[in-house]
């Protein structure tokens, strides 16, 4: 098994910025994809950005320029830099880890801009 604890999150205005953090802790291989997905409410959970353990990164277009991604293998965390916050980031963002094709999730952080 595999547990997912994220921090970050919270209420900050438009334009303002936030950073994400999740560390995984238990059955940790060292071949895995780490990301962010979100779920605003009354939608679908969505891909935010996603890192490979050998670097490659992936963004949903909605994000591109505005977050990044970023991991340390060392201590095997994640991390989600959000700036250029807008509205439509309102969602509940969900740590999410790939290993030997099973997804493990955390308990989700809401991330909450206002107008």
């Amino acid at each position: 098994q595999v547990q997912l604890v994220e921090s970050g999150g919270g209420l900050v205005q438009a334009g303002g910025s936030l950073r994400l953090s999740c560390v995984a802790s238990g059955r940790i291989f060292s071949i895995n994809s780490m990301g962010w997905y979100r779920q605003a409410s009354g939608k679908q959970r969505e891909l935010v950005a996603d890192i490979a353990s050998g670097g490659t990164t992936t963004y949903a277009d909605s994000v591109k320029g505005r977050f990044t991604i970023s991991r340390d293998n060392t201590v095997n965390r994640v991390n989600l830099y959000m700036n250029s916050l807008r509205p439509e980031d309102t969602a509940v963002y969900y740590c999410r880890r790939k290993q030997s094709g099973i997804d493990y999730w955390g308990k989700g952080t809401l991330v909450t801009v206002s107008s």
